[in-house]
């Protein structure tokens, strides 16, 4: 229980071990999917080609596209891209290092399943028996009546009795796998081979470039997770005072007679719970007031300079005699 807590605490630590363990689970629910899927090759020559590319292809599409959509800097990238400039410019390289992050967790769900396909060689078998040249092997059946072709496609199926007591399905069959695994590795090699070459060759690069683009897109995304927040934790604050005003407004009016006393005096009941409401609230607290804030934020970032001080609106109290003109003023 202890080691799952503790790798629950690394894959919430931050966006980057989300994506990852994401990327993991989609790799092994495609293994599972894989192990689990009854592959029947239709042993037709119309079909054969169609069925198993399809079975090859069509799955890594589907989990490229859960992998893009699950991954979180998706949303960031889009963002990035489609925001207005306002008083914040647009780093190229800031959304290339998004894109090439999101592409690379993306793709692995993909590539386990290509390469679960050739290694196990079943698609292929099923695709390419008929284009091998039979004359390579012995123990053709030739006196079924049956076109070559036709002979090729049932390959894949050892249960055709066309097969029984012959050795040339089989034969055909390892060839084709042969062909299949020996691509499946050489993916699997120029991949890692292509990794070892990176990290070979990442110090030779400008690193002070690398580490600026790594953290400006690490920004982007913890600044718009704790925008989130901060509307959540808003949104509930002025909900509660909304509800709260509700039911005051609902009440009848009490008249409560009682000698004063200084520690009990009204203002200082009230006053520290509603700076504390208004503390929590930012000075936030009409409709138009959030419609305004939130077209902000969309329109014009905030200016990645944190030693400008925002500005602050004040409060102006003035005191006024019964007629109306202005005693004096406190701020």
């Amino acid at each position: 229980m202890d080691r799952l807590k503790l790798v629950l605490q690394y894959f919430q630590s931050n966006s980057e071990s989300i994506s990852n363990g994401i990327c993991i689970i989609l790799s092994l629910i495609s293994v599972k999917l894989y192990t689990s899927f009854d592959f029947n090759c239709p042993c037709l020559p119309q079909y054969n080609k169609m069925y198993a590319l399809g079975v090859m292809l069509v799955p890594p599409v589907i989990l490229l596209l859960l992998g893009v959509l699950v991954s979180r800097h998706t949303g960031v990238l889009m963002e990035e891209w489609v925001r207005p400039l306002g008083n914040r410019t647009k780093n190229p390289a800031v959304r290339k290092f998004l894109l090439s992050s999101m592409l690379q967790r993306a793709l692995l769900a993909p590539m386990v399943w290509i390469l679960m396909t050739l290694l196990d060689g079943k698609c292929f078998i099923c695709a390419f028996s008929m284009n091998v040249n039979p004359k390579y092997f012995t123990g053709i059946p030739n006196s079924t009546g049956l076109e070559l072709i036709k002979i090729m496609a049932k390959v894949p199926c050892k249960e055709d009795a066309i097969f029984k007591n012959s050795s040339f399905r089989k034969a055909v069959s390892r060839y084709v796998r042969c062909y299949s695994q020996a691509i499946g590795w050489s993916i699997l090699l120029f991949f890692i081979f292509l990794g070892a070459v990176g990290r070979v060759l990442k110090p030779c690069f400008n690193h002070a470039t690398f580490l600026q683009t790594r953290y400006w897109s690490n920004y982007l995304d913890i600044e718009q997770k704790l925008f989130d927040e901060t509307c959540v934790l808003h949104a509930r604050d002025f909900a509660r005072k909304c509800v709260v005003q509700f039911f005051e407004s609902m009440r009848e009016d009490v008249t409560v007679r009682m000698p004063l006393s200084n520690a009990l005096r009204p203002s200082s009941i009230h006053n520290e719970h509603e700076e504390e409401e208004e503390e929590r609230l930012h000075g936030i607290t009409r409709q138009d007031q959030v419609d305004h804030l939130l077209q902000t934020w969309y329109e014009c970032k905030p200016e990645l300079d944190v030693t400008k001080m925002a500005y602050k609106p004040k409060v102006c109290i003035t005191w006024e005699d019964h007629n109306g003109k202005a005693l004096f003023s406190e701020v």
